[in-house]
């Protein structure tokens, strides 16, 4: 799996595109290990799958075909911990190098069986040129607020019927193959970004079949949300920079006042979009402070995986 890791960076990696912020076309790669969930395409889908680059990260669009790709340690090192791993976009593009694949070589690297969810998107513009005039429309400059009753985030009342069926069908093929995976079904979570973190607490609050034993919002949603009665364990993380951080500490507050696990990272500096981290930004050590709290709950401590 590392060294698949390591090609696919490598065919996806162009010395002459600078990482900047400037939309640029990139060819499709290959996605050997990717197994298809099955749960169907996206209505009006004008549009077939394309990738592109931006900030030197590779990136998908118009996704109508959800797959899940494990990653999983070296032999001898699986602790028997699996965790789904949500990259974001606005449910319209997937940073799948950035806070995907990257992440989950991260995890597989401490002993976690890692899987990509490639889930369902909207439909985004056919044209390149399109898609990035609308990528670059003017948006509206949030209103600050410091209130913990109010939910901000312009994502929050979408319709995410389909990313939730991706989910669910992704941790029901991790329970099917647990046994061969090395995956013990009681210590299964899931961690997002951005859009990502939004599906991870949307499936928390509404699936009917998914039990997480954890789950890790980074730089997601911050309202306040009704938190299910055997909430899993939070571990949560923004930069203060952040727009989506916005002064809210809503889904912290809903998550202690009703009694359940949470730890809340609020980091001086690190923007939107930092995956693993950004050169010189506080938020960098986040993933260390989340193998922390893994290990501090018991979760990296070795089980069926070993």
């Amino acid at each position: 799996m590392k060294k698949l890791f390591i090609a696919i960076l490598t065919c996806l990696t162009f010395t002459t595109i600078a990482q900047d912020g400037t939309i640029y076309p990139l060819e499709t790669p290959k996605e050997p290990n990717a197994i298809p969930l099955n749960t169907g395409s996206v209505k009006e889908q004008p549009a077939p799958e394309t990738w592109f680059r931006q900030w030197g990260d590779p990136m998908a669009r118009n996704i109508s075909t959800a797959t899940l790709t494990p990653f999983f340690p070296e032999k001898g090192k699986a602790n028997g911990t699996a965790v789904i791993v949500a990259p974001g976009g606005g449910y319209r593009w997937l940073s799948l190098g950035n806070e995907g694949w990257e992440v989950a070589e991260a995890l597989a690297k401490k002993g976690i069986t890692a899987f990509v969810l490639k889930y369902r998107l909207f439909p985004t513009p056919e044209k390149l040129e399109d898609f990035t005039a609308w990528m670059n429309r003017p948006r509206p400059v949030p209103v600050k607020t410091d209130s913990a009753a109010k939910n901000t985030n312009p994502m929050a009342q979408m319709d995410l019927t389909n990313q939730l069926q991706d989910a669910e069908a992704a941790y029901a093929m991790i329970l099917k193959n647990a046994t061969s995976w090395g995956v013990d079904t009681k210590r299964i979570g899931m961690i997002g970004f951005s859009a990502g973190a939004g599906l991870t607490m949307h499936a928390t609050l509404n699936s009917q079949t998914m039990k997480l034993a954890f789950i890790g919002p980074i730089y997601g949603g911050m309202g306040p949300v009704k938190v299910p009665t055997n909430a899993p364990p939070m571990f949560n993380v923004i930069a203060s920079d952040d727009f989506l951080f916005n002064g809210q500490f809503g889904v912290i507050d809903s998550w202690f006042k009703a009694g359940r696990p949470v730890e809340f990272h609020l980091y001086q500096n690190g923007g939107h979009g930092f995956g693993l981290g950004n050169p010189n930004r506080t938020s960098n050590k986040w993933f260390d402070a989340f193998m922390h709290w893994l290990d501090v709950n018991k979760f990296l401590v070795a089980g069926k995986g070993e």
